[in-house]
């Protein structure tokens, strides 16, 4: 019997490094975990026991405060379960709240706070495009980390958000952000924000398809506060602007 458990556990391990690989060695942001996915659909049942693994691993990487780790093991677990949101919001919230914090510079912590975003936006949010929980964890990103002050980089990251934005505007790559103008003209209109390089206004854009796509009466209520709060905090900052 313990031979067996043992054998068990020695075929799990080994299927896990088969998608270690998998996934570092993965090129292609968006298509890459469907890729990845249908290989590892090989697996069959088994692909959840590597699931359990690897999570199992990431708390005790998290307990051990070793984030940078994490994040690895995060990412390997998108490839692994590519249409969970929590495995998306999880990797998202590490980068940006515990990675980040981590950085000497602000600077430094821009650049994981940046990959966060673009995690949510590019990846997650491309393979779930319905999944309400991503479209609140990006539009709560946008307000609580860019928008406010509970960060004491938050006026960097708002300096190099507002670069990135009108750079996007300058070339009219609004795709780039995966933002779009009607959704974008819909949103100075309804909310009455006009300047797009504010992440309040990304705040609430991304609530705003959020409110569309979901049918969760729950998420609705924390997006419609998302959208409040920014707005809010978006008059006072603009009272004498767009």
């Amino acid at each position: 019997m313990k031979k067996a458990i043992l054998a068990s556990l020695a075929v799990i391990f080994v299927l896990l490094s088969v998608c270690l690989q998998f996934a570092l060695r993965a090129a292609r942001p968006a298509s890459a975990p469907a890729m990845t996915e249908g290989a590892l659909a090989a697996f069959g049942g088994i692909r959840s026991i590597i699931a359990e693994v690897v999570w199992f691993r990431a708390d005790r990487l998290q307990d051990e405060g070793r984030y940078v780790e994490l994040a690895q093991l995060a990412s390997t677990l998108s490839y692994l379960e590519p249409h969970t949101p929590e495995v998306w919001s999880y990797a998202a919230w590490n980068l940006a709240y515990n990675i980040s914090i981590m950085m000497p510079t602000y600077e430094d912590r821009w650049r994981w706070v940046s990959a966060a975003i673009v995690l949510l936006r590019d990846k997650g949010l491309v393979l779930n495009p319905t999944e309400s929980e991503l479209y609140r964890e990006l539009a709560w990103l946008f307000e609580l980390k860019l928008g406010t002050n509970l960060d004491m980089a938050a006026p960097v990251y708002r300096e190099k958000w507002r670069e990135t934005v009108e750079d996007v505007a300058r070339r009219n790559a609004w795709e780039e952000l995966r933002m779009d103008r009607k959704v974008m003209d819909e949103v100075a209109k309804t909310y009455g924000m006009s300047d797009a390089a504010d992440p309040l206004y990304s705040a609430v854009y991304w609530a705003h398809i959020g409110r569309v796509v979901t049918k969760k009466k729950d998420d609705v209520a924390f997006l419609d506060e998302i959208i409040r709060q920014s707005r809010a905090i978006y008059r006072r900052s603009h009272r004498n602007g767009p």
